[in-house]
């Protein structure tokens, strides 16, 4: 399995103070030869989603959403202890031998302690992923379930993963995760206390500050096409620890396959054309993955 060989190499590594080649990033991409910010370091946006104010609450999503792409929502109504039993899950996964960890990736009937916490933690995520949907539409000037309903309402797909990032012994040289758009919709996701989510924004990546039990919501690719642009799909990329392992836990929100996406009517005019073309999302997914043209 894929994560089993990255452990295996980053364990193998620390042995020599190096990496194997194939993970060795090209020059302009290394961490230190592009992290150039002069003067203060700007903040990726933390937003109270429970602030009564929803004027100022859509203002606020509204503003990051459109200069950031991503911000961070606080009290957002999931319980801090799920969020702590859905971490301990994937980090005693990651502990486990390979052949457990087969093991468990096997579909089975019988109901896990992993399974009861992914399934009442999707409970909350479908809520808090509503209340964002319908917050980013009406800072459209639309409807409260435009967006929703453009990206395939109550067909839209949770993709919950795991990303588990080793130590790295030359984190200079490496990186977890290279620079890209999320395809999905929305991305929301819970960090560990490891730094290493880095975003690019006017030509400087800047890191995500750790905010405890905050989750960190992505603009993805549908909802920059939805909106026709007036909403950015963050470009982002993941960096690696000396001696600590990072971890995240995102959901992507995905259309169905069939489903046809493309900017929302609304918002396209004579004076403002669409600016991305119309289509299923299996096929924009494929183009995406295959580096092809839109």
């Amino acid at each position: 399995m894929e994560f089993d060989r990255v452990q295996t190499v980053a364990s193998l590594s620390f042995d020599k103070e190096t990496i194997p080649e194939e993970f060795i990033r090209p020059e302009k991409e290394q961490p230190p030869r592009t992290a150039s910010h002069h003067g203060p370091v700007p903040e990726i946006p933390a937003i109270d989603l429970s602030d009564p104010d929803q004027e100022n609450l859509v203002r606020l999503i509204a503003e990051a959403s459109k200069e950031w792409g991503i911000f961070q929502v606080v009290n957002h109504g999931i319980p801090c202890d799920l969020i702590t039993k859905l971490q301990d899950v994937g980090k005693k996964f990651f502990e486990l031998p390979q052949e457990e960890k087969e093991f468990i990736a096997r579909p089975r009937d019988s109901k896990s302690i992993e399974g009861e916490v992914n399934e009442e933690y999707a409970k909350y995520m479908r809520e808090v992923a509503d209340k964002l949907l319908t917050t980013l539409s009406l800072g459209l000037g639309l409807d409260g379930h435009a967006l929703k309903e453009g990206a395939g309402g109550e067909e839209i797909e949770f993709m919950l993963k795991i990303n588990y990032y080793p130590p790295c012994p030359r984190p200079d040289l490496a990186l977890g995760v290279v620079a890209h758009t999320d395809l999905s919709a929305l991305t929301i996701l819970v960090p560990n206390e490891v730094p290493g989510l880095q975003i690019f924004k006017d030509e400087n990546w800047i890191e995500a500050k750790y905010i405890p039990n905050a989750l960190i919501i992505h603009i993805g690719d549908q909802i920059e096409i939805l909106s026709n642009g007036k909403y950015k799909a963050v470009l982002h990329r993941t960096t690696v620890a000396k001696d600590k392992a990072r971890m995240s836990w995102p959901v992507f929100l995905e259309s169905p396959g069939e489903f046809v996406v493309g900017p929302l009517p609304q918002l396209v005019n004579k004076d403002n054309p669409p600016k991305y073309k119309t289509k299923k999302f299996k096929d924009y997914m494929f183009c995406k993955l295959n580096q092809l043209p839109q």
